[in-house]
């Protein structure tokens, strides 16, 4: 792309490709330059992890943007759902969320990235059978997968566990290429599957992933509102109740999109599979269309200002400056998918049907207040709400304490490869809950609560940044161990990183001879050179302990991984770890 000025206005020409000279779409050109500069930020750990050569780290680079861009995950959890290689089984990456409601989540991505920009691609249909069988094979329990990637074979394990234990995959598709959607042939194979509203299907492009990564960009629209509404000033910010129909809900949405939900903590969870966003679907298809109002909780938006003609009764036109909506994105997706759907058959959303807003505007410069409302307003239903904790005390305390540690303490989500001196606010409440609270099953598979219900339980006022940088030490110790094991490692490390995690701590404590109040900044430097010198020696005094713990619940008989991640997940083994005696 080149850029030039005339008469003091900046413009830009159309992209072409150097070796070519014709046209590339311009959102080509633009993620094509993330994979590039993604390329080099895990072309080390793609060799060391995943064995994957130079050759093909740009195909993989472009899968693990689609899997951060789509799935909303840190740069380690995004490279950890990476399983592309050798036995894939078609899956280039899988993320297993956590169970809910009797159900869990998983998303499978593959990716096609073709470097002839020229002749934009249908994704391929074989790439639809083999995601089509992929799914067939992995979550039956009961079916052989051959020769298959260990690092995909964990995740099926874990998935599997979970089908047995009796929870039921909801299952997202991903295909994601820098070309254009499967053609007929790759959705008549869809159609094909029955796997009926189980198993949802997604393309996704240039156009799709520079939407989302645009997601700041300010909005300002207007909402009509519906008869009557209320209008107040209080202290230095206004709000405003009322009601608007489905109809004007899903028309922002369609010419706005995630653009409006950049606020909103919680992901569309799909229209199929989730209970909640399936009941307001049948509401809105009911006969009772027109109580739609009196069966949701409505939507929370703010903005920077909001303008209208006072001199009206009713029947508003709001005019919203930086508009996002915080509360009610599920509502909002799932009437715009519910649109999409009827107007496939030439139907439209029932003209009766409203729902409730509240508008609040608020001070620019207020944006603790916001977050206090996202949280608030979200508090009924799972959320991630680490962002919403990022300002609290005890956060700030911990930032400070650790800086003369030599570490820095990432309260906030950040952009791009974490250094090794970085630690991030998720990792510390995973590797605290495991190593010092001794609860590795919940550090493990309980995330979603490490700033929710589990927040005072790990970040306790007692917490220090000596505690938090050794713990954090230790964990990753245990979870380089279970990203690439070596030859002498068990099968179980790859479920087991907290359990180890949690007798590496108690082996430093022994040998520090205190106990965890103890340590702080004063020992410190003694702590980390421990673990420096004996964290290998700690690692391995740990997995015999879970060896001995394993025999002890299920004697000499074969384990398989199954049983293993259950196991994982359950608190079986931690009272009889705790027991051992270290000496």
């Amino acid at each position: 792309m080149r850029n030039f000025t005339k008469f003091g206005k900046s413009r830009t020409l159309a992209v072409r490709d150097p070796l070519t000279e014709r046209p590339m779409n311009l959102n080509t050109s633009i993620i094509d330059q993330q994979v590039e500069k993604l390329r080099e930020d895990i072309a080390i750990q793609a060799r060391d992890e995943l064995g994957i050569p130079e050759s093909k780290s740009k195909s993989l680079a472009f899968v693990f943007l689609c899997v951060r861009t789509m799935l909303d995950l840190d740069f380690d959890q995004a490279f950890d759902c990476l399983t592309e290689g050798g036995g894939d089984f078609g899956v280039d990456a899988m993320h297993i969320s956590e169970e809910s409601d009797g159900e869990f989540g998983v998303t499978i991505i593959q990716g096609k990235y073709k470097t002839d920009f020229t002749n934009p691609a249908n994704f391929p249909a074989n790439g639809i059978d083999a995601l089509i069988k992929a799914i067939r094979y992995i979550f039956d329990p009961r079916s052989e997968l051959g020769a298959i990637n260990p690092r995909l074979n964990a995740q099926v394990e874990q998935a599997r566990s979970m089908i047995s234990d009796g929870y039921i995959p909801q299952i997202r598709a991903i295909a994601c290429n820098n070309g254009l959607r499967w053609n007929d042939e790759g959705q008549q194979a869809i159609d094909r599957t029955g796997f009926g509203q189980q198993v949802t299907w997604e393309h996704v492009g240039p156009d799709v992933l520079v939407q989302m990564l645009q997601r700041t960009k300010q909005v300002n629209d207007s909402v009509r509102l519906a008869g009557k509404a209320i209008f107040e000033d209080m202290k230095f910010s206004r709000v405003c109740i009322g009601r608007v129909l489905v109809s004007e809900v899903a028309a922002i949405m369609r010419k706005h999109g995630d653009q409006l939900l950049e606020r909103n903590i919680r992901r569309y969870l799909g229209l199929h599979g989730n209970r909640i966003n399936e009941s307001i679907k049948e509401t809105l298809l009911s006969p009772n269309a027109s109580n739609f109002y009196f069966f949701n909780n409505g939507l929370t938006l703010v903005c920077s200002d909001f303008n209208y003609n006072a001199l009206q009764a009713s029947d508003f036109t709001v005019k919203l400056d930086d508009l996002q909506i915080v509360n009610g994105g599920q509502t909002c997706m799932t009437i715009l998918k519910t649109e999409d759907e009827l107007l496939a058959k030439g139907e439209s959303l029932p003209a009766d049907a409203y729902v409730l807003v509240r508008i609040y505007k608020l001070p620019k410069d207020n944006e603790d207040l916001i977050l206090q409302i996202t949280h608030a307003t979200n508090s009924q239903n799972p959320v991630d709400l680490r962002d919403l904790r990022s300002n609290n005390q005890i956060q700030l305390q911990l930032e400070e304490s650790i800086r003369p540690l030599g570490y820095t303490y990432r309260r906030k989500r950040m952009e791009g490869p974490p250094r090794a001196t970085d630690i991030t606010s998720g990792a510390a409440a995973e590797a605290v809950l495991a190593v010092w609270r001794s609860a590795p099953h919940q550090a493990k598979f309980l995330t979603r609560e490490h700033f929710g219900k589990l927040y005072d339980t790990i970040f306790q006022p007692s917490l220090n940044g000596a505690q938090v940088v050794t713990g954090v030490l230790l964990y990753r110790i245990a979870e380089n161990h279970r990203r690439r094991p070596i030859s002498s490692d068990p099968e179980f490390v790859r479920y087991a990183s907290c359990f180890i995690a949690m007798q590496m701590g108690r082996r430093l404590l022994q040998e520090m001879r205190i106990e965890l109040p103890k340590l702080d900044h004063r020992n410190f430097d003694i702590a980390k050179d421990l673990i420096d010198a004996k964290g290998d020696e700690f690692y391995s005094s740990a997995v015999q302990d879970i060896q001995h713990a394993l025999v002890e619940l299920y004697g000499q008989r074969t384990i398989s991984l199954q049983q293993l991640s259950a196991t994982f997940r359950r608190g079986d083994l931690i009272d009889y770890l705790l027991s051992i005696d270290l000496a």
